[in-house]
């Protein structure tokens, strides 16, 4: 079974789907071995890890698709949620985003209607284009796909632009056009979530940031409201920030890292978990 196949069989469950976010195929595979059912790769956190700067349009299609490849490889067979920005350009550049994302594997594309550059969905000083334009780029996304399982999210930023009722216009064109699932993105209350799932008949996504725009509900409470995917983007990787600023800050007060040993897993710990022995045998099998 394809990993997009596994994704439309999730949808069609009665649960939500919860989706951490990776930033780099490491983080991938502790998402999949952590029993998650989805990964959600996360163009900020790409952005942070491959170029060391922010979520501002400074990433290339090239970049991000290498690091979808790198993250669905890592996450074996967990399907894979894969943030396309705006799709890098027009309607031409938008078909040829689809066309290599799919060929890294990832089972579903999510673009949005920024204008290039783009913003992080929480930041301000977003702007967007018309949504005439996303619609056509949502239709080239849907032509664009060759698996027909491969899901297109459609989201929209419009809330922080124009305001709410201008989002949920939008979100539900974006339906019409095509799109499989459905992100608005950053709504201010659990009465506009509500709106949204009222709205909307295909499968929701909620962004939950930590100290973002968004209530931080729970993964039930989401799911009560109507909500199918919940993406947690962000919080591995600043958990992995802390914890890295905490261990370099203890090295350099301590004169050593031997009293950090319990913050860390140990050098046997960490070779088993990249799974060396099964690689070494793999490579002994063929002497």
């Amino acid at each position: 079974m394809t990993a997009a196949k596994k994704l439309r069989g999730l949808l069609a469950e009665n649960k939500i789907i919860v989706a951490p976010g990776a930033y780099d195929a490491w983080s991938a595979k502790l998402i999949a071995k952590s029993g998650f059912q989805a990964v959600y790769m996360t163009g900020y956190g790409v952005s942070a890890s491959v170029l060391g700067k922010p979520d501002i349009g400074l990433i290339t299609l090239t970049e991000m698709a290498t690091a979808a490849k790198n993250i669905v490889d890592a996450a074996g067979d967990i399907p894979v949620i894969a943030d396309a920005d705006n799709g890098y350009g027009g309607n031409l550049n938008v078909m040829r985003t689809v066309q290599e994302y799919e060929r890294a594997g990832v089972a579903a594309i999510q673009l949005e209607d920024q204008v290039t550059p783009k913003r992080c969905g929480h930041m301000e000083g977003k702007e967007i284009v018309s949504k005439e334009e996303m619609v056509s780029k949502i239709k080239a996304a849907v032509a664009a796909r060759k698996d027909s399982d491969v899901c297109i999210i459609a989201r929209t930023d419009a809330r922080a632009v124009n305001g709410f009722e201008d989002a949920l216009e939008r979100a539900m064109a974006y339906e019409k056009a095509g799109a499989d699932i459905i992100f608005l993105e950053a709504p201010q209350t659990v009465d506009e979530m509500k709106k949204v799932a009222e709205s909307i008949k295909s499968p929701l996504l909620a962004n939950m940031v930590e100290k973002g725009k968004t209530p931080l509900l729970k993964n039930s409470e989401l799911k009560d409201i109507g909500y199918k995917i919940a993406i947690y983007p962000v919080s591995p990787l600043y958990a992995a920030t802390k914890a890295v600023l905490d261990i370099l800050s203890s090295i350099k007060d301590d004169d050593t890292s031997s009293t950090s040993l319990d913050k860390m897993v140990d050098f046997p710990t960490f070779n088993s978990m990249i799974n060396l022995q099964e690689l070494r045998e793999l490579e002994k099998s063929f002497l």
